[in-house]
């Protein structure tokens, strides 16, 4: 395979599909409940797996957001940037499996404990992944360093799966706590948005 093929280009093209079909998997997963429950009764069943079905979309879409931007900033891809990339793809696409998981055996200590660890694998190889990109790029990626934010996140994640089994609101809670303060990007990222198109 040339230099011209592997380009970054290529590489958000092929996230992007991955990712679709993450997102695809868990809203098929999504079941309406039996006729013979009425449906206010039905709705509140369902309620739990909403909630952990929206907190998985809106992981799963801020991972997607910061790829993005990551992307950017990437002037060559390199072999290993590739198999990084892969990973970090394979270990997101395991937050549908924690998901359904869930949504089948309910939210009990152990779903929810094995839904923390398939959110905590992703922001491990995210971490890989900066590194990657970092060394391919030569510089500084937006949102890709050590941040305490990250340092947060990751501990938040970690202490999710012991907690489940003392609390497993508190676990979610937890990962909650994740995305909301991913939700709003980081300064780098917020910077490179508001530059003018070249």
């Amino acid at each position: 395979m040339s230099e011209r093929q592997l380009t970054p280009n290529r590489l958000e093209a092929f996230t992007d599909g991955v990712i679709a079909i993450i997102i695809t998997i868990m809203v098929l997963e999504l079941k309406v409940p039996a006729r013979e429950v009425s449906n206010g009764e039905a709705l509140i069943h369902t309620l739990p797996m909403l909630f952990i079905y929206l907190l998985s979309f809106v992981q799963t879409g801020i991972y997607w957001v910061n790829h993005h931007y990551m992307i950017h900033e990437v002037k060559r891809v390199t072999h290993g940037l590739l198999w990084a990339n892969l990973f970090f793809l394979f270990t997101l696409s395991l937050i549908p499996f924690g998901t359904m998981w869930a949504g089948e055996r309910g939210l009990t200590s152990f779903s929810v404990a094995l839904y923390s660890v398939c959110c905590v694998l992703p922001a491990v190889t995210w971490n890989l992944l900066s590194n990657a990109i970092c060394r391919s790029g030569g510089k500084h990626v937006a949102g890709s360093g050590r941040t305490a934010k990250q340092v947060l996140s990751g501990c938040l994640y970690l202490a999710a799966i012991p907690t489940a089994y003392f609390s497993r609101i508190a676990a979610i809670a937890c990962i909650g706590a994740v995305a909301v303060m991913w939700l709003i990007p980081p300064k780098e990222i917020r910077e490179l948005s508001r530059q003018p198109l070249s």
